[in-house]
């Protein structure tokens, strides 16, 4: 679906990518817009495909306490889709792009330590379909 964004819908992402918990009687006056349409404005986002999501991001005091680490992953053809169904049920995993080059996937990790990172190498590396990985600690 292809949706073009006025700059008041731009306005809107900007406040919810600061604080997407903020609420809308909030973004309205912050918009100079009623309520209502500002409900209308994100549904519309979320059913488009513009908003895919909400998340949550992590402070600094956590994020030093972690072990975090990018993995490069090849697998075999026709391998992908059970690999990634795999990632997808580790918590440890944070985000898996599809990119180009000798690999096939780069997996970004978060763990509580050194120990518990070799352990799930050890994991993705065994997964079926996974021919070759490479990692690199943040």
């Amino acid at each position: 679906m292809n949706t073009s964004l006025d700059e008041i819908d731009r306005q809107l992402l900007s406040l919810l990518q600061t604080n997407a918990r903020e609420g809308t009687a909030l973004l309205a006056r912050k918009l100079g817009l009623a309520r209502t349409t500002v409900v209308a404005r994100i549904a519309r986002l979320e059913r488009s495909g513009v908003v895919a999501g909400y998340g949550v991001r992590l402070g600094a005091r956590l994020d030093a306490s972690t072990v975090r680490a990018w993995c490069s992953l090849s697998v075999m053809p026709k391998a992908g889709p059970a690999v990634l169904r795999a990632l997808g049920a580790m918590p440890e995993v944070e985000e898996v792009s599809a990119v180009s080059g000798p690999f096939d996937y780069l997996v970004f990790l978060r763990c509580t330590s050194h120990e518990q990172l070799d352990r799930l190498l050890d994991q993705v590396g065994q997964l079926e379909g996974v021919h070759q990985t490479q990692t690199s600690i943040v």
